[in-house]
């Protein structure tokens, strides 16, 4: 067959699968974090079983593992919009001084007063926290997808363990198990990256806030850890519920100054050296992580975001680190490691 039509058919055959993958993305993508968090938390599995205890107790403290993570991210979550909630219909007064500021300065543009009081007396905190209602209702979906992840991760935790060994006695070519324990690793080592520089960003917005006396700095602090694995809407996510909370306890300074600091600690931690650390832990240039991030996203959604890196990797193991032929692919995605 001539190279160019195997190439447009190989071309082909990529587009049906992104296709189903599209279409069946909420199963895919669950599935496949609960496959990451399995992989990520399996050195707990290991742990326990390398003091002599049985099978089903490795595959219990994963179990335990993976369910206390999961519960704590979603404890955070929940716990971070609570608290905003309650503090909100506090600041009832202000949020009106400030309507009334805004609207005064729009007289000059030719707005009556009527329209003004009308709309300083048609805006409250009250109606606010109940507008976000339907979006907080748009979250059922990712109340399945999670229920899904506990379904999947109960089976992985105690089927992980024969994994390895079903890999070493099936029919595979050693490329191609070596390729899969690539993956294992260099997902590991991404998910414990991301963590890391979590905490740091955290960390500098806690010691902001605080600074600048924006009220429940820890919380939202830690808001911004958990929406730190969300690439790039995670950023607006957590710097939203601060930034209104600055502007109703001290004017537009205050939410400008979150807004500046919470910018550039974003920038520089997560933009100019977070990318670069990744790419040089698990062999992936920066363009190539910014590129998955926005193809996985098209394909998958959101949570293909989430999980861009780890599927980057995966497709980069099954076509590429497997193929003796094909590793000078991986050098053009920013894998140091000579082809073989």
């Amino acid at each position: 067959m001539p190279r160019p039509l195997s190439l447009l058919l190989g071309l082909a055959a990529a587009l049906v699968v992104l296709v189903g993958l599209s279409e069946f993305r909420g199963i895919v993508g669950p599935a496949f974090l609960a496959l990451v968090l399995v992989l990520t938390l399996d050195p707990v599995r290991t742990a326990v079983r390398r003091r002599r205890a049985p099978a089903w107790a490795g595959g219990a403290a994963l179990l335990v593992a993976s369910y206390a993570i999961l519960a704590a991210l979603v404890t955070a979550l929940v716990f971070s919009a609570g608290q905003l909630g309650l503090l909100l219909p506090a600041y009832s007064s202000q949020f009106r001084d400030l309507a009334a500021q805004v609207a005064r300065a729009l007289e000059p543009t030719g707005v009556t007063q009527e329209q003004i009081v009308g709309a300083i007396e048609s805006v409250d905190l009250t109606s606010l926290v109940s507008g976000v209602r339907p979006v907080v209702g748009g979250l059922t979906s990712i109340v399945s997808a999670l229920l899904l992840v506990i379904v999947l991760v109960l089976f992985l935790a105690f089927e992980a363990g024969g994994f390895a060994a079903r890999l070493e006695g099936g029919n595979l070519r050693p490329g191609t198990v070596a390729a899969l324990r690539g993956f294992t690793e260099r997902t590991r080592r991404y998910v414990v990256v991301s963590t890391v520089f979590g905490l740091v960003v955290a960390a500098v917005d806690v010691v902001v806030l605080y600074w600048l006396g924006v009220p429940l700095p820890v919380v939202w602090g830690l808001l911004a850890f958990v929406t730190n694995y969300i690439p790039n809407v995670g950023f607006v996510l957590g710097l939203a519920p601060p930034a209104l909370v600055a502007l109703l306890e001290g004017g537009v300074g205050s939410m400008l100054a979150v807004i500046v600091a919470y910018s550039v600690a974003n920038f520089v931690i997560q933009s100019l050296i977070q990318p670069k650390v990744v790419g040089d832990t698990v062999g992936l240039s920066a363009t190539v992580t910014f590129l998955s991030l926005v193809f996985w996203a098209v394909v998958l959604g959101p949570l293909g975001g989430l999980l861009a890196i780890p599927l980057t990797l995966l497709v980069k193991a099954v076509l590429v680190d497997a193929d003796p032929d094909a590793r000078w692919i991986g050098l053009l995605l920013g894998d140091d490691r000579p082809p073989r």
